[in-house]
């Protein structure tokens, strides 16, 4: 399961950031793919503008293959576990620009600056189900698309694909965007205000503190629950000022739907944790993270990369 958020600072700076929560780590690392790496295509060459990107990867026969990413001019795509609703194409759609779902977070991040671009060309893209190679099968994944001005979902299942504008600017798991939405409504009673007393009959009735406007609150770590949390969060914490403060909010908001051993099982009896939370900020373009083991905020500049270069480049 995962969580997704995207905010902007006073200056409108887009914060892009998420948790990848699973059993265990794929031995990701954040990679920085320059403008003259050659993407290669599981179905023939595509134009591509070669933005810079940078996020956590894995590198299968040097196919970066991330999890997050966000390039040089603003724009970030994060991929979310979406199973029981997503549905790829079979094989290749004749008329179609046909991407591999492992390809498209690097594809929207190579080719666009503006969510607006993504979302005009998604008109003609088939994504298919086809893996890497025979070890990684096809993750199902809906995805989140963020700019300093909006972000969308979008969603690829049987009938098609349905991109929704995130007004909310938050993602998590299943069930579907539309859903999670519509189940807001039942939390319109949430607010940060302090809770005045009131009096029933003749008995005065004070708060113990703050937070009584948080009472319904949900708190699990299932994911209409959190996705109800992390609305709440990300939508009233308060704006903040400098690259220290708002890499703080990140962290902050996305612990806040955090996942911790021993909460939950999956299916097959291990427990889920939140392997890594990271994310970009595009005032410094420096991409954060930190993981379950070690807590510590790491900072890795896209600078310290050789941007024209041609081969991937992998931080320690």
């Amino acid at each position: 399961m995962c969580s997704g958020i995207r905010f902007t600072d006073n200056a409108q700076n887009m914060y892009f950031a998420r948790n990848l929560d699973w059993s265990v780590g794929y031995g990701q690392k954040v990679v920085v793919t320059p403008r003259g790496y050659a993407q290669p295509y599981a179905f023939g060459e595509k134009e591509q503008n070669h933005y810079a990107v940078i996020g956590p990867c894995i590198v299968i026969n040097d196919v970066p293959l991330y999890f997050d990413c966000a390039n040089e001019e603003g724009l970030a795509i994060a991929g979310l576990n979406f199973p029981g609703y997503c549905q790829f194409e079979e094989g290749p759609v004749e008329g179609k620009v046909n991407l591999a779902a492992y390809e498209f977070p690097l594809w929207v991040a190579r080719n666009f600056k503006t969510v607006d671009e993504v979302e005009a060309a998604l008109a003609n893209i088939a994504i298919v189900a086809k893996p890497v190679n025979d070890q990684f099968p096809v993750a199902l994944l809906h995805y989140l698309i963020g700019d300093k001005e909006r972000s969308i979902v979008v969603e690829y299942m049987a009938d098609g694909m349905h991109i929704h504008h995130d007004d909310i600017d938050v993602l998590t798991n299943q069930p579907t965007f539309d859903w999670h939405v519509e189940h807001l409504r039942s939390y319109m009673n949430l607010t940060p205000e302090y809770t005045a007393s009131v009096t029933w009959g003749k008995q005065e009735l004070m708060p113990y503190g703050s937070g009584g406007g948080l009472v319904g609150l949900p708190g699990s770590t299932y994911s209409p629950d959190r996705f109800v949390r992390v609305a709440y969060i990300n939508s009233h914490y308060p704006q903040k000022t400098g690259e220290a403060d708002n890499v703080s909010r990140m962290f902050h908001t996305l612990a806040g739907v955090a996942m911790v051993e021993g909460e939950a099982k999956m299916d097959n009896g291990d427990f889920e944790k939140t392997v890594y939370t990271g994310g970009i900020s595009m005032a410094t373009k420096t991409y954060y993270m930190s993981t379950y083991e070690d807590p510590a905020v790491k900072a890795y500049p896209m600078s310290d990369a050789d941007l024209d270069g041609s081969a991937l480049h992998t931080f320690g």
